[in-house]
């Protein structure tokens, strides 16, 4: 088996989405100080690569310590979407070509390339965004998970997107990257495992694909 790294860097003061709190890594103490190196991280649970609760838009959703891991382990297929041009929509007739692998209980990976602006603040905008039709069509299949390499599906419908797939089980992964590697048109299994984190709306994950 190969396995594929997917999964942002965390590195002080990287950038986050305007109203989350900031990413701060240091040190507590080290060799100098007590004998050891211990650092302190303060993030937010949507920070880098990571993965939505149905708690992050529901009162009463699942926490993503309820999620059972089986949901984050999964056949995923790369839906190849690098022809999209900046905040345009991704469509369900973008997803014909893979239409068999998702009827046959495929997740997916949505590879628009926008990961080449991860550390510059256009990051958080101007990406190609999944529709509200889109959502609707993977809520309707019952699509287990939708990855991306975008901070966040729909910049503008956010809420609406959000809630529908949420709402219909699909857990979100947002922030992949190194999706170029993964193969074309054969699926793979995906890991997005979380932070055991009790009560809360999501979690930084580390994101791997296993190619047989």
């Amino acid at each position: 088996m190969r396995i594929i790294d997917l999964t942002a860097p965390m590195s002080d003061g990287d950038p986050t989405m305007p109203m989350d709190p900031k990413l701060s890594i240091s040190w507590h103490c080290t060799l100098g100080t007590l004998g050891y190196n211990l650092s302190r991280v303060t993030t937010s649970t949507h920070q880098g690569t990571h993965i939505d609760a149905p708690r992050h838009f529901f009162r009463q959703g699942e926490c993503i310590d309820e999620i059972s891991l089986e949901r984050c382990v999964v056949k995923a297929i790369k839906i190849d979407l690098t022809h999209k041009k900046p905040d345009t929509p991704i469509l369900p007739a973008d997803m014909e070509p893979y239409g068999a692998f998702i009827e046959q209980g495929c997740s997916v990976l949505l590879h628009t390339g926008w990961e080449k602006h991860l550390l510059r603040k256009r990051y958080f905008s101007g990406f190609p965004y999944v529709s509200k039709e889109l959502a609707d069509w993977f809520a309707d299949r019952k699509v287990g998970l939708a990855g991306m390499d975008m901070p966040t599906p729909n910049g503008r419908d956010w809420q609406y997107v959000h809630v529908r797939l949420l709402g219909a089980g699909v857990l979100i992964v947002e922030g992949l990257v190194n999706l170029a590697a993964l193969p074309d048109e054969r699926p793979f299994t995906f890991f997005a495992l979380p932070l055991k984190l009790k009560g809360r709306d999501g979690s930084p994950i580390r994101a791997v694909a296993m190619l047989d």
